[in-house]
């Protein structure tokens, strides 16, 4: 198999519905007091709507880094500092196990505590901090929720896209929080972000090419962390050493190491030949299991 790299990632998908709740967000972010934003721990960048920034204008910030067990410990602190030299909240969260939902609710409370003054001073007793919920696609938005809220109150789904309609749902006597659809962009300008959505299955695996997304998942983690590569798939160090100091094009040093895989966990087709899919889907379904170990692909500057 050829890899073509000349030809770069170039996306378009924006369904109508996507379309509709921006209009939506927009308009219901007049009621709103707070908004979290939920990210990717592991691709806090990548895995950020741009246009967020632009909606929200001067509103209060929590940023939420979900999935947290599946990034590299160290990035998630340098992350969390990151967003704190700017002035926003960020905390640490795992919607699935509920780690860190606590800890959010608080957060929540310690950024309105200045709203709730002026209520107060406005002879507004006890109202309801209002905060809105936004997030791409599959980025853990509505698990988020359900942990808040103790209970299924929002739609959950493991493919992009599941979360449909506007909810409120109450939270306790302070907060009232409101879901959204997941809201991508309408074209991916950058390879990089492209790539880090497929990579976390942001992207439905049918958008891209599945062995040119798992090549470059591959290519990535032997660069950046090549002893749990090399561990998770009981690969030789000096082997692995010997391919990627050959002469060989870079694409063909991968391809080997792919091939490497494939003949580790016998993905082999007729002939002896490597099946190039099943060893891509391999590669992705264990980086974002956590089963390669934990990594974050965009680290803090």
């Amino acid at each position: 198999m050829y890899i073509n790299r000349e030809n770069s990632i170039n996306i378009n998908w924006y369904p109508g519905h996507m379309a509709k709740t921006k209009r939506q967000i927009i308009e219901d972010l007049k009621l709103i007091d707070i908004v979290v934003e939920i990210l990717d721990a592991r691709i806090p960048i990548s895995s950020r709507n741009p246009d967020i920034e632009q909606y929200i204008k001067s509103k209060k910030r929590l940023v939420v880094l979900n999935k947290f067990d599946l990034a590299d410990a160290a990035e998630n602190q340098k992350w969390v500092k990151f967003y704190e030299n700017q002035g926003i909240e960020a905390v640490l969260v795992n919607s699935n196990s509920g780690d860190g939902i606590d800890n959010a609710i608080k957060k929540i409370e310690k950024i309105n505590k200045d709203n709730q003054k002026k209520f107060e001073n406005k002879g507004r007793i006890g109202k309801a901090i209002r905060v809105m919920v936004l997030g791409i696609p599959n980025v853990g938005k509505s698990s988020f929720i359900n942990r808040v809220t103790k209970k299924n109150s929002a739609t959950v789904g493991n493919k992009p896209g599941v979360t449909r309609q506007k909810q409120w749902i109450r939270i306790n006597n302070n907060i009232e929080l409101l879901d959204t659809p997941g809201v991508l962009w309408p074209k991916f300008d950058n390879e990089d972000i492209a790539l880090n959505l497929a990579y976390t299955g942001t992207i439905k695996d049918n958008i891209l090419p599945i062995i040119e997304i798992g090549y470059n998942l591959l290519k990535l983690l032997i660069k950046e962390y090549p002893e749990k590569i090399i561990e998770r798939y009981k690969l030789g160090k000096e082997e692995i050493k010997n391919v990627l100091s050959s002469d060989a094009e870079e694409n063909e040093k991968i391809l080997e190491i792919m091939h490497m895989i494939g003949r580790k966990r016998g993905a082999l087709i007729s002939g002896g030949n490597i099946d190039e899919e099943k060893v891509a889907r391999i590669i992705l379904e264990e980086f974002r299991s956590g089963k390669i170990d934990k990594i974050t692909l965009e680290k803090a500057k």
